[in-house]
């Protein structure tokens, strides 16, 4: 009868016991305890007649059920990104197809995932910027993650190729500063303009290299339960959002303080 009890409780998902005595007392009555607990169709039938008519009575339950579903889920899925975040570090800050800015054996990592269409990452740029000139212990970690367009992909793809020339920083502080929907042509003429080989360009921003650095840090973002940009981690700390120079600073002050 315990086994019977237990599917009970958990048919009806945010169960509540004071509510549910009533209940309870139908289903003992139409179920007496049996050494194996098995059921008839007909007590099944009745089992599942009460339930239906408790839900009925109380659809507040639905509700409350599908919020605890769905905390439980963001509890699960924040756990295993802390984990992940553990697991994945060397992936993380020391993957060798991840461009970089700042100091490059500096005391302190920062990594920001990013999209060039999206405008809290375009305003995160002066502050990021600020740190580098600031702060000579900063290394930065640049993850290009295009989830807003096709657009996005399209720059992120160029500026992946542009590092290939040695230009990728200052081809990618353009890309941020540029406004519009990212056609190839807008792409192009922002390459031309900071000195970088056009035909090189196009040729190896479409090589399956370039493609293969995007997807693995789509993965590594899913790993992290990372869905928006910008996104920066420093050690153990993942903020999402833009960021001013204070919460930037206190971070990196944190990280240092162990």
């Amino acid at each position: 009868m315990a086994n019977l009890v237990i599917t009970v409780m958990n048919t009806v998902r945010g169960w509540r016991p004071w509510a549910f005595g009533p209940m309870f007392a139908a289903v003992l009555a139409i179920a007496p305890a049996q050494a194996d607990d098995a059921l008839s169709p007909n007590q099944i039938g009745a089992i599942e007649g009460l339930i239906r008519n408790y839900i009925l009575a109380h659809p507040e339950v639905i509700v409350e059920s599908v919020q605890a579903m769905r905390e439980r889920d963001e509890s699960a899925s924040h756990q295993r990104a802390k984990q992940n975040l553990v697991a994945l570090r060397d992936q993380l800050i020391n993957d060798s197809n991840s461009p970089i800015a700042g100091n490059p054996d500096g005391d302190v990592t920062i990594v920001e995932f990013f999209d060039y269409r999206c405008s809290y990452c375009k305003a995160s740029l002066a502050v990021v910027r600020q740190i580098l000139e600031e702060d000579p212990g900063v290394r930065l970690v640049f993850k290009e993650f295009p989830i807003l367009s096709p657009e996005s992909a399209n720059a992120a793809r160029a500026a992946l190729a542009a590092q290939n020339q040695g230009k990728y920083f200052p081809f990618h502080n353009a890309l941020m500063a540029a406004r519009g929907s990212f056609s190839e042509s807008q792409i192009m003429e922002i390459a031309a303009e900071v000195g970088l080989n056009i035909n090189v360009l196009e040729r190896d921003m479409r090589s399956q290299k370039i493609q293969a650095i995007i997807d693995a840090n789509t993965d590594l973002a899913a790993d992290l339960n990372i869905n928006g940009t910008p996104t920066f981690i420093i050690g153990d700390q993942v903020k999402p959002g833009a960021l001013d120079i204070g919460v930037l600073r206190e971070m990196i002050a944190a990280k240092r303080a162990g």
